[in-house]
């Protein structure tokens, strides 16, 4: 029935997320969410956003939007380390709950149950807690 993507951006200090499901993944997209965001944020906050290396973050067009926004202060996180970044906590939270075993009628019907997750984790929402104490695993 066709597929949905989705942007989120999470608040560290509360766990909640906003969310906007887009129809293309590319960099003036992206943009138009950071837009959003910036508008949405008090103007004298400074606003630090964790970004992986995908191809909208990196795009000529979303790093000249960030030099034009010197509020925004981004921190990369190196490749295949996507677990440095929260939102991707979120990201798979909503996987295992809504996506993996979903059956949806339609695309109408996956962005509803998309929506109503959202939703119901920020009713609940609390920051995550990082557990690594930074000890190195056990070799087999």
């Amino acid at each position: 029935h066709g597929t949905a993507s989705l942007v989120a951006a999470l608040e560290v200090t509360s766990g909640e997320v906003l969310t906007e499901v887009i129809a293309r993944n590319d960099a003036a997209t992206f943009t138009a969410f950071l837009d959003q965001l910036d508008r949405t944020i008090a103007p004298d906050k400074e606003i630090h956003v964790v970004l992986d290396n995908g191809s909208s973050h990196t795009a000529r067009h979303t790093k000249a939007w960030l030099a034009a926004h010197p509020r925004w202060h981004v921190h990369w996180t190196p490749p295949h380390a996507s677990w440095l970044n929260q939102a991707e906590l979120f990201f798979s939270a909503l996987t295992r709950r809504v996506l993996r075993h979903g059956d949806f009628a339609s695309r109408d019907d996956l962005i509803d149950k998309l929506e109503t997750y959202v939703i119901k984790h920020n009713e609940t929402a609390k920051p995550y807690r990082w557990t690594y104490e930074g000890t190195p695993l056990k070799a087999a």
